[in-house]
């Protein structure tokens, strides 16, 4: 089956509303019963507004000629000052009902922020090593926050529509049944057109969300801060902005044949819309001129057959909004419909305050879920209570794998992870990584002030032993460079924001440190945690950090064979297996792996 073909396959699925009329309801069920009330009002006043219409111009028709000029002027006067009352109520209706409507729209919206955050926190980490996942999330996060509310206030409006359609199809249909046909045959075919372009707009743009995300990309590479400088010294920035041009010529092409074809569709049909109109005043005409009605019937029936278009035009065409809106709010959906792999157990087990095995490897393998090609081959070994082991290899060998194993990130393929003999799936997710604190290579450098950098680490000790962020800061060797910032650790790191400091990258590293010391964990480990120190500061760090362990366990990722050295334990990687372990001196003696490693790195050092 095509891509095209199984698009249109879901759609037979995804072509709902109660979930989006349910959470608006949930969002702001206050806001939603005053636009429903005002919806009410707003259908009715209309057939009142056109019936006074009738009223002055039939009072100004009776007092030509009458005796008593004075008394139908007044007449008449009574009559517009009504209808001007109605008039001055039915825009401040109009205001209310705007303002209840932009009340409803930003609490759904920020309703809505709060639902994808909680799903982009709650789906797992493969989620976002998948283009088709981020395809999905690329149309969830541009979609989600206003489709809600527009279908909701296309559903008011609707209503509204339907009120005063109802009531000038029945005041016409008092003039005669025909010209009631000739209102809806009017209106009918724009709208048809409207949903044909609508789908094919809506499979457009899914077929062509890869193409909008590299747009994106292109973008970002030239505007943003992190690709400033390559840019600017390879001089790519013309290469990459030629790049982006044409995806967007693509894009621009594509989508203006779509709107050229709706473009001509829309003319014959709007042109046979206004063939009826004036059908519709001719008959009306040809009654008012043989004497069947008055000449305030004949602008009554007329003004409500122009209503009556107009509302059945609306009408349709909340119709087709809907639809439009719920066939892009499926985005969303598929979003939210996203299952994790990673689930707790039904009753999961409580974490083991007293470490005596530790943690273990069991013959575990492990690829990626987008991938076919094993990371980890058969690997078995175990991390003692207050052990440190490190982990060393070249690039590619699956150090890094392993701890987002460890932290649960991942879970194995094959094979078993075990705390203290219980396989870590058998645990509550969130209260084992509590469990762990963790500084990955690719570490987070938080544009916030350098407290905040830090507290992240642990929030609730945070909150409760405000000096636990300067201690932690103390320990990664970082509080002296914190205390000649402008504002200490209130200052703002990184450009992004008004008065922020950058920092070298070593000194971010010693902020992600600092916040990995914050928590009172079991296990730490660290993923090149100190690869832009220099050695002197890495020798003071690892030895405070040696010096916290206690009974807790470490994991040291590292190309640093000096730091290596450190470690009670080696493991060496190589190709996803474990080739060796030991210690430094007992694989220095194997002569093997491990020692051709640090030799070769050893020599590379003799030579600067």
């Amino acid at each position: 089956m095509s891509t095209y073909a199984s698009i249109k396959n879901r759609l037979r699925h995804t072509v709902r509303l109660d979930r989006a009329v349910r959470f608006v309801w949930q969002a702001g069920p206050g806001w939603f019963i005053c636009s429903s009330m005002f919806v009410l009002l707003q259908g009715t006043l209309p057939l009142v507004a056109i019936y006074l219409m009738k009223l002055i111009v039939d009072s100004v028709t009776a007092s030509i000629g009458a005796q008593d000029s004075a008394a139908a002027l007044g007449e008449v006067l009574f009559y517009i000052a009504l209808a001007g009352g109605v008039a001055i109520f039915q825009i401040f209706i109009q205001a209310l009902s705007n303002l209840v409507q932009e009340g409803l729209s930003l609490t759904v919206s920020d309703r809505m922020y709060d639902v994808l955050h909680a799903k982009s926190m709650d789906v797992d980490l493969d989620y976002y090593e998948n283009p088709k996942y981020f395809d999905t999330l690329h149309q969830a996060q541009r979609e989600g926050p206003f489709r809600p509310t527009e279908i909701v206030n296309t559903l008011m409006l609707l209503s509204q529509n339907s009120i005063s359609l109802l009531a000038m199809a029945a005041l016409l249909m008092s003039f005669h049944w025909g010209v009631t046909v000739i209102l809806f045959a009017a209106a009918a075919p724009g709208i048809l057109v409207r949903i044909k372009f609508s789908r094919k707009m809506f499979l457009w743009h899914r077929e062509r969300t890869p193409e909008n995300r590299k747009a994106m990309y292109f973008n970002w590479i030239l505007t943003g801060n992190i690709h400033a400088k390559e840019v600017r010294l390879f001089g790519i920035g013309n290469e990459i902005s030629a790049q982006f041009a044409n995806v967007r010529q693509l894009l621009r092409q594509e989508q203006l044949t779509i709107t050229r074809h709706r473009a001509i569709a829309d003319f014959f049909t709007q042109a046979l819309g206004t063939l009826g109109v004036f059908a519709a005043l001719g008959a009306i005409a040809y009654r008012a001129v043989l004497g069947f009605i008055t000449l305030g019937d004949m602008v009554m029936f007329f003004q409500a057959f122009q209503r009556g278009l107009t509302f059945l035009r609306n009408l349709l065409k909340n119709m087709a909004d809907l639809y439009e809106n719920n066939l892009f709010l499926s985005y969303l959906y598929e979003f939210l419909d996203v299952e994790s792999r990673i689930k707790d157990p039904a009753s999961p087990r409580p974490i083991p305050k007293q470490l005596q095995n530790g943690i273990a490897f069991d013959r575990v393998w492990f690829r990626y879920p987008s991938t076919d090609q094993m990371v980890l081959k058969d690997i078995t070994f175990d991390i003692k209570p207050g052990e440190v082991v490190a982990l060393v290899g070249e690039n590619g060998s699956g150090k890094t794998t392993l701890a987002k194993l460890l932290c649960r990130l991942y879970d194995p393929t094959q094979g078993q992870i075990s705390l203290e003999r219980i396989s870590l799936d058998r645990f509550n997710t969130k209260e084992l990584r509590h469990e762990l604190s963790v500084i990955f290579q690719d570490f987070v450098q938080y544009h916030l002030t350098v407290n905040d950098n830090i507290r992240f680490g642990n929030l609730d000790l945070a909150s409760s032993d405000p000096e636990s962020v300067r201690r932690a800061a103390c320990n990664a060797g970082a509080d002296q460079i914190i205390q000649s910032l402008p504002k200490g650790y209130q200052t703002i790191l990184g450009k992004l924001f008004k008065n922020g400091v950058e920092l070298s990258l070593g000194q971010w590293q010693m902020i992600a440190i600092a916040r990995a010391f914050m928590r009172d964990a079991r296990l730490i480990v660290l993923d090149e945690p100190t690869s832009s120190l220099d050695p002197i500061i890495e020798y003071e760090i690892f030895s405070r950090f040696k010096a916290m362990l206690k009974n807790k366990s470490a994991v040291l990722i590292s190309h640093r064979f000096s730091t290596v050295q450190m470690a009670d334990r080696i493991i060496a990687l190589k190709n996803g297996r474990i080739i060796e372990q030991g210690t430094h001196q007992d694989l220095m003696r194997q002569n093997g792996y491990y020692a051709h490693l640090f030799e070769k790195q050893a020599g590379c050092f003799q030579h600067l």
